[in-house]
């Protein structure tokens, strides 16, 4: 059967089981924008704010006077690198981490390098990073230092030390060894500290900024945690995960360091938070959930853990110590913003000023200034002023059963009016895959999508991070197996339910949701009626080969999380499947991705047409892991809605 001829039935069948709906067409604008504002902190003295800003795709910094919001400072570099975070290391100056930035799907990654500036924009300078003698920031930095081949990231800001940070350092090698140093925050000089006992380690410091933990792992990539007494100690390991069968990751001490706070794994179920008494090794566990993992809260320091959030169906937390000061504080902040996620972005040294994050599943989010004393918050400013919470749809927690019994979690959202029935739906999986989640909160996709009519259904499968390590471990090798499961029983849920009209599904997905979007209408051609595969990976021999360039740690993690039977790997890979699509696919990737390079989508574009399905695809030669710049994003959004309206129904995007 040709081309024309599958498409013509196509679309005979879509327009014989369902009427086209009457919907008004969705303005793009509030969708596409970029954020205003990303990360807010406050200065020490609570003198200035700095905060992140998005500039063309990636992100600068400015800094403001807290008083009158004048600004005193600006910060940003050229194209595809961004201010990764930042941190006031006293009164009046910000180090800065840097980042590249190959798309939206994805974090973007850290350089290793380090910066640091004056409140007032004086004094800037590459501290460390390895182009100290090749810069390109689009600032007046100059440096006499020598380059190094080095990456290194913030360790402590020790508080007590207006002139020193600790960093980790680490060669620009694959699989290096890492160390710890001190460095000067205006100089750049830097002296050892301590070296890792493991290969790639993170490093916890107590109260003193003296650093206690190493936990890391080799190119085995098993999970090691180290302690020791103090500095010139040696270090002494208290777990190894190929013994225990677990990860201990250290979370920090207590004010007055008997104790340390570590996140524990487990066989089954979630991870909980453990103290160990650090004279006599005496361990008792301070908090668990029933489902989710627990997210660390720290004191207004961010130094002492003092608490859990827990990411399930709705976002709560829990305090060590629920009548201590901070914590009446914080629940009697949390209640005045009832139905909303609230954390503690930054605050003063003295813990008067504090900034609060306010968001929801409809609200992108806000900053607050919460003043301790005073017990009042003051608005300050809107990450995306136009996104009107009032017009966004509510996230249901769903629970469904998979196949072999596993619970699965997830989220749905319906289009706001009408009972929520019979509706056309998009099933839109996550990325990652492994320790990636969808959770409660704001989802721009999501919204987008019920804007246009459609029921969503986000749902955590096997391999998905948040629901402890046996779920986690459980989507190992399961690419397009049972991970893939997963989805199509939430998606046979959903029409069970009569939640979804069982003729007008379709699958999207970015990163490696392509590649479930596109494994799904392979595996399940009577169930999707369409399929959207965003800078996707769909060739898994050739995603092997990718890895296997990284080093032993990334052969490694290959060998364990995808696999290394190339035929098995081919049998899973959407590139060799095409004959068994029949619902037409919509293709999007970027030319620089580096992530997903663009020759998955190109071989996936072949595959299909050799094999007469329906495709549609959609390039920017400039763009990355995902689109970044406003034009790029407002057309994909525009074909998206115009491919998704052709064969399940649901508004388009107004002109």
């Amino acid at each position: 059967m040709g081309w024309f001829a599958r498409l013509a039935l196509v679309g005979l069948a879509v327009a014989w089981s369902w009427p086209a709906p009457v919907r008004a067409q969705v303005d793009l604008a509030p969708f596409v924008a970029e954020q205003e504002f990303g990360t807010l902190k406050v200065s020490p003295t609570g003198e200035y704010y700095a905060a992140t800003v998005p500039l063309e795709g990636q992100y600068g910094l400015v800094i403001m006077r807290r008083e009158d919001k004048a600004i005193t400072a600006s910060f940003r570099f050229t194209r595809g690198t961004s201010v990764h975070d930042f941190w006031w290391v006293n009164p009046q100056r910000v180090l800065i981490a840097v980042s590249e930035t190959f798309g939206t799907r994805d974090d973007p990654l850290p350089t290793g390098e380090l910066y640091a500036m004056e409140a007032d924009g004086s004094r800037r300078d590459l501290l460390v990073g390895w182009r100290v003698q090749n810069q390109r920031t689009g600032t007046n930095i100059i440096s006499n230092k020598r380059e190094e081949r080095v990456a290194a990231s913030l360790v402590d800001t020790l508080p007590d030390d207006d002139r020193n940070v600790l960093i980790a350092v680490r060669p620009l090698i694959n699989d290096p060894a890492w160390r710890v140093e001190r460095m000067d925050v205006y100089s750049g000089r830097r002296t050892r500290v301590t070296t890792a006992p493991v290969t790639r380690a993170d490093f916890t410091t107590d109260q003193h900024g003296v650093v206690r933990f190493a936990y890391g792992s080799n190119t085995d990539n098993v999970s090691r945690t180290y302690l020791r007494d103090g500095d010139g100690a040696e270090w002494r390991m208290i777990n190894d995960e190929g013994v225990s069968g677990r990860r201990m990751r250290p979370l920090g001490f207590s004010d007055d360091n008997a104790t340390a706070y570590l996140q524990v794994e487990h066989p089954q179920g979630p991870d909980s938070v453990v103290a160990l008494d650090v004279a006599t090794g005496e361990q008792r566990e301070v908090v668990r959930d029933a489902i989710v993992d627990p997210v660390p809260i720290y004191d207004h320091r961010g130094r002492t853990p003092v608490g859990a959030r827990f990411l399930g169906p709705q976002p709560r937390t829990a305090y060590f110590e629920p009548e201590s000061p901070y914590g009446r504080l914080m629940r009697s902040i949390e209640a005045a913003f009832p139905g909303q996620s609230v954390s503690v972005s930054s605050a003063t040294a003295d813990g008067r000023h504090k900034l609060l994050w306010v968001g929801s599943d409809v609200d992108p989010g806000s900053y607050y200034a919460f003043d301790s004393e005073r017990k009042s918050a003051e608005f300050i400013l809107a990450r995306s002023r136009g996104i009107d919470p009032e017009r966004m749809t509510t996230m249901r927690p769903v629970e469904v059963r998979a196949r072999d019994g596993l619970v699965l979690h997830g989220f749905l959202a319906v289009p706001p009016g009408g009972d929520g029935r019979g509706l056309p739906m998009v099933v839109l999986p996550h990325g990652g895959p492994y320790g990636i989640f969808d959770a409660w909160g704001y989802d721009n996709d999501t919204q987008l999508l019920a804007a246009a009519g459609y029921a969503v259904l986000r749902i955590n499968f096997r391999g998905s991070g948040n629901y402890g390590r046996a779920f986690l471990q459980a989507g190992a090798q399961q690419w397009g197996g049972t991970m893939q499961d997963d989805l199509t029983d939430a998606t046979r849920w959903a029409i069970a339910e009569g939640i979804a009209d069982p003729q007008r599904i379709c699958i999207y997905g970015g990163s490696y949701g392509g590649y479930a979007a596109l494994m799904g209408v392979a595996r399940e051609p009577d169930l999707y009626r369409c399929a959207v595969g965003y800078v996707g990976v769909y060739d898994l021999p050739r995603l092997r080969e990718e890895n296997h360039r990284e080093g032993r740690s990334a052969r490694t993690w290959t060998r364990d999380w995808i696999g290394t039977d190339n035929a098995a790997l081919a049998a899973a890979s959407p590139t060799r499947l095409a004959d068994r699509i029949r619902a037409p696919v919509f293709l999007a990737a970027g030319g620089e991705d580096l992530v997903a390079p663009i020759v998955h989508s190109r071989t996936m574009e072949r595959a299909l047409k050799t094999a007469d399905v329906p495709v549609e695809t959609l390039y920017y030669p400039d763009e990355g892991h995902g689109f970044y710049t406003a034009a790029h994003r407002e057309g994909f959004y525009r074909q998206l809605l115009d491919f998704l309206h052709r064969h399940i129904g649901g508004a388009t995007a107004a002109q």
